[in-house]
């Protein structure tokens, strides 16, 4: 089953009845590389992901755990974010190039698509975190 979900590593910073909140670290691709701390383009970020708690869990304040999220959702992240996305930009500026109105004004319109399209994605968003329910497994 390990194939079907997306994992990461965090240490849990809160509990409450509700919510319990794990600090993922987040490098890029460069970050475990021998002479990242050279290199000013190797990236780490931390960030906070609230997980439901589980009444039966055992957790501690401090303790490493690993988050997990079904595949399959952080699939549908990529549509929402990334595919989508493109798919608006190029069926916009492709078929506005075609008309009298100019390149400059079709690649600005097919912007201004995008930012209508994320607007939108902003109005939604609570919708759409329902979909998304991280779980924990402990180490």
């Amino acid at each position: 089953m390990a194939s079907q979900e997306i994992s990461h590593k965090g240490r849990i910073i809160s509990i409450t009845p509700e919510v319990t909140e794990v600090e993922i670290i987040s490098r890029s691709a460069c970050g475990s590389c021998a002479v990242a701390g050279l290199c000013s383009a190797a990236e780490v970020q931390k960030k906070l992901v609230e997980v439901p708690t589980d009444p039966e869990g055992k957790y501690e304040v401090g303790q490493t755990v690993e988050v997990c999220l079904k595949q399959s959702m952080g699939n549908k992240a990529v549509w929402i974010s990334y595919v989508f996305p493109v798919a608006i930009l190029m069926i916009l500026v492709v078929s506005l190039s075609d008309t009298s109105i100019g390149e400059l004004y079709a690649g600005l319109i097919g912007i201004g698509g995008v930012g209508l399209y994320y607007f939108f994605v902003w109005l939604f968003r609570d919708k759409i975190a329902k979909d998304y329910v991280f779980y924990i497994k402990g180490l």
